[in-house]
């Protein structure tokens, strides 16, 4: 091929990142793909950081073009780590060093198997000699994070324990540790697997390991991921200091335009959700897809994620206006580029299908024709069982995950009028979800009101429907206050029950309750939202563990 470059290998690392720069820039397609493709050339653009986001434009580029770099690179980093290559110190050390810089790099950039194989050989050096306990931790740590985000759960628990033991190791040789890192991880596998309790006592070490001197993305992920955990626990006034500080920290340190921060505003988006700020909560996710979709752009899977969040809390705020097409429309997307990057089975495409099927649930009962009503209902159900059978593959019949799936299934099934099997599929939610989190948490509020709703509507059950509404509105009160806006289906529902019993001052009585609540809101709704217009005015460290003694 002929080159109107020098080839990149005989540049200075910022001349060869320029150079890649001006290929992508002038669509050199091809020959960005084979400088790419050598792992040298390619470590020593890695080292320009200043230039990462403008290296991710290019990457991405590659990818959707269909050179399969991140493979290439990773394959042929594991192969040069033969022993014979790697008998010296120095040599060792270079080997490492680059790992480190590969597998971050694929891994923040969403090549999650490929980080994943290079993680792998890196470790398998560092495991060669003691002299290499804290790398051994570090890659450890690295690894479980990638298979942490990969949905890899079995392989993640088999490093977690690697890394457990090098941790443990380094303590009893009174070494200095980063701790907190491998806690956040463990707390992340814990989360995703469903065991809250656990999570939330890794997240209680990690924020006691926390310090300054940490790298500032270790201290973002332990601020971020620490925030999730209290959410799911209910412990939102832990959750909102963690998240805040999540959030200012990152676009302190790393700039509004960063992934990092992206990562940050996801998970305040996460805790706005959870609190029931859902206006607040669909502006910050917009925020963060704008932030990937200009770091990467592309089919990538970090964009895909923030369509697939922003989908599912847009479907949350427009849940009663009926108004659907921006969701749908995010969720397709989020559906779009991980079929094209994942297997069909793989988890995160799994998740956004649940979403597009909830979408598509409400589409169908507002629409005005038969067949159509009748072909959307059908495809919900095929992404709900497709989602339940991943789910239980996943992590098994007794998790919060394929609770919830069990529960997608009961609406679905009620809007199908198929009402006994919809009531089967509450029961199976609410008894999993009652078992693992306890009778009044926000989860098992969403599946006795359900039934409620099944039993009101369209099973005539009117007294086992009166105790699951009030039990329902007594969670959600405890939790959220008079002006939760999940309040008004109970309300409606009791309302509808009252009349049809002929329970006149009942009836009445919850007309006033849903005229208070709508006066509530409307006062809540015309406060002007600035999720970001907030100040944080101590150091993180004072703060978070203020919380946490």
């Amino acid at each position: 091929m002929h080159r109107n470059y020098p080839a990149l290998r005989h540049l200075s690392d910022k001349s060869s990142a320029r150079s890649i720069h001006s290929l992508y820039n002038k669509g050199r397609i091809c020959q960005l793909a084979l400088e790419f493709s050598e792992l040298d050339t390619f470590a020593r653009v890695l080292k320009v950081n200043d230039k990462r986001h403008l290296l991710h434009h290019c990457f991405q580029a590659l990818m959707d073009h269909g050179a399969s770099v991140s493979d290439i690179l990773a394959d042929t980093f594991a192969q040069q780590l033969s022993p014979p290559t790697c008998q010296d110190v120095s040599a060792r050390d270079r080997a490492i060093q680059l790992g480190f810089q590969l597998g971050g790099f694929l891994c923040d950039a969403g090549w999650f198997s490929a980080s994943e194989t290079v993680y792998k050989a890196c470790l398998n050096l560092c495991q060669m000699d003691k002299a290499y306990l804290h790398k051994s931790l570090e890659c450890s740590v690295g690894l479980l994070h990638v298979q942490n985000a990969n949905c890899k759960y079995t392989a993640a628990d088999q490093t977690c324990q690697i890394a457990r033991q090098t941790l443990e190791e380094l303590q009893s040789l009174n070494l200095p540790v980063n701790a907190a890192a491998f806690y956040t991880e463990c707390c992340a596998l814990l989360f995703a697997e469903c065991q809250y309790d656990e999570a939330i006592k890794f997240c209680s070490r990690a924020i006691q390991a926390l310090s300054k001197t940490l790298p500032n993305k270790t201290i973002v992920d332990v601020l971020r991921q620490c925030s999730k955990a209290c959410v799911v626990k209910r412990e939102f006034s832990k959750a909102e200091v963690l998240v805040k500080h999540a959030v200012c920290y990152a676009r302190e340190k790393f700039g509004d335009k960063h992934p990092k921060y992206s990562d940050a505003l996801l998970d305040y988006g996460f805790y706005l959700l959870n609190v029931d700020s859902i206006t607040a909560a669909v502006q910050v996710y917009q925020m963060a897809l704008g932030i990937r979709q200009s770091v990467f752009g592309g089919k990538n899977l970090y964009v895909a994620i923030g369509h697939e969040d922003l989908a599912y809390a847009s479907y949350v705020q427009e849940y009663s206006s009926g108004r659907f097409n921006d969701a749908k429309e995010h969720a397709e997307k989020a559906i779009e580029i991980l079929s094209h990057i994942l297997p069909e089975d793989h988890l995160l495409l799994s998740s956004s299908k649940r979403v597009k099927a909830l979408i598509l649930e409400e589409i169908a009962l507002d629409s005005l024709s038969k067949e159509a009503k009748e072909k959307n209902l059908q495809e919900a159900q095929e992404l709900h069982l497709q989602s339940l059978a991943l789910a239980r593959k996943a992590f098994g019949e007794n998790n919060v995950q394929t609770a919830k799936h069990y529960g997608n299934l009961g609406r679905l099934y009620q809007s199908m009028q198929r009402y006994e099997e919809a009531e089967e599929m509450h029961l199976k939610a609410i008894k999993i979800k009652e078992r693992l989190l306890g009778k009044d948490d926000y989860e098992v509020a969403l599946s006795v009101g359900h039934l409620a709703s099944l039993y009101n509507y369209d099973m005539e059950k009117y007294a086992e429907a009166e105790k699951l509404y009030l039990r329902s509105i007594a969670i959600g009160k405890k939790l959220f206050g008079e002006g939760y806006s999940g309040l008004e289906y109970d309300y409606r529902g009791l309302l509808k029950l009252y009349r049809t019993t002929n329970n006149l001052a009942m009836a009445d009585h919850y007309h006033d309750i849903l005229h208070e609540w709508n006066t509530i809101r409307d006062i809540n709704n015309a406060v002007e939202v600035k999720p970001l217009e907030f100040s944080i005015t101590t150091n993180f460290e004072e703060s978070v563990k203020k919380c946490f003694s």
